[in-house]
């Protein structure tokens, strides 16, 4: 069993009574080879789960649209009955096509429907925290959520949903979405060589709102990266350690969800969360995103 530690201090939703963790845990990996049916080891899965409870973490994000439906069944037969102060945190907005495709799934019976697969396999009566997911794979596009983001307020209004937050948006589809509802958290893409966020976060922090980078650690590409390696090296740290708790120092409404499937880097993942990095190997690695934007520019 992991020491339990404060997994890098405390973050309370806007308006709400849910006090998280900052380092949460991320169940999409829980699934087989490309988020796509059963795990190979459905006792290692559940032992991860358990093993991430028992750390303290009290913040789970997951989709039933992982699997599709195999992740959330994953964590109720883990945890259920859920431990009091656990945060489940879904989203609804894709689908998987047979060709484990993902496919926009924003219309008002699609999240509707998806929500309902949600409760059933979460076994809950209503979810915590639903982010509403827009855009492309990776990046936002603008355009507006209005449809979509109604139809969950009807479901929060029904009392299915507690709390809305958005994933994959503008700051413009953020205002937007307030003048609507109220949100308590943005899910984007962002990590130490991706900032294009990094003046989204100073306002979010600011309202007091969460955002949760999601691909902290690069995704299906993981970050590559030799100025990283050194300063892992210099910490006696790895460098995925040291990209979450770059991560950690960088706002204090950042709340991380990294995901994996083995108890190892589980545990790995969540010492991230006592290391502190010195100011001057921050400024280095505040430089690799630099380096990059500069290295993407055309020659003239």
């Amino acid at each position: 069993m992991t020491e339990h530690t404060e997994l890098g201090g405390t973050f309370t939703l806007s308006r709400t009574s849910s006090t998280l963790y900052r380092m949460g845990y991320g169940a999409m990996r829980l699934t087989g080879p490309e988020i796509w049916g059963p795990p190979r080891d459905m006792d290692a899965a559940i032992a991860v789960l358990r093993e991430a409870i028992a750390a303290g973490v009290n913040h789970i994000d997951t989709s039933d649209y992982y699997g599709p439906h195999v992740t959330n069944q994953i964590i109720k037969k883990a945890l259920h009955p859920y431990p009091a102060g656990l945060v489940i945190v879904s989203k609804l907005g894709a689908r998987r096509g047979a060709d484990k495709s993902w496919i926009p799934a924003l219309s008002r019976k699609e999240l509707i429907d998806a929500l309902h697969d949600n409760l059933r396999n979460l076994g809950v009566d209503a979810v915590e925290v639903v982010n509403l997911r827009v855009g492309g794979f990776l990046e936002p596009s603008e355009g507006s959520i209005e449809e979509p983001l109604t139809a969950l307020v009807e479901l929060k209004d029904q009392g299915l949903i507690r709390h809305i937050g958005l994933s994959n948006v503008t700051p413009r589809q953020l205002q937007q979405a307030q003048r609507i509802t109220e949100i308590v958290c943005v899910q984007n893409f962002y990590n130490v060589a991706n900032r294009k966020d990094d003046a989204f976060i100073d306002s979010l922090a600011r309202q007091g709102i969460a955002y949760v980078p999601f691909f902290p650690l690069g995704g299906f590409t993981p970050l590559q990266s030799s100025v990283l390696d050194h300063i892992a090296a210099s910490l006696q740290a790895t460098p995925m350690q040291v990209a979450l708790a770059w991560l950690l120092q960088r706002s204090p409404n950042i709340l991380l969800i990294p995901g994996t499937s083995s108890i190892n880097h589980l545990r790995e993942n969540l010492a991230a969360a006592a290391l502190k990095i010195p100011p001057d190997r921050i400024a280095e690695l505040n430089a690799i995103a630099q380096n990059m934007r500069a290295a993407a520019q055309p020659a003239h």
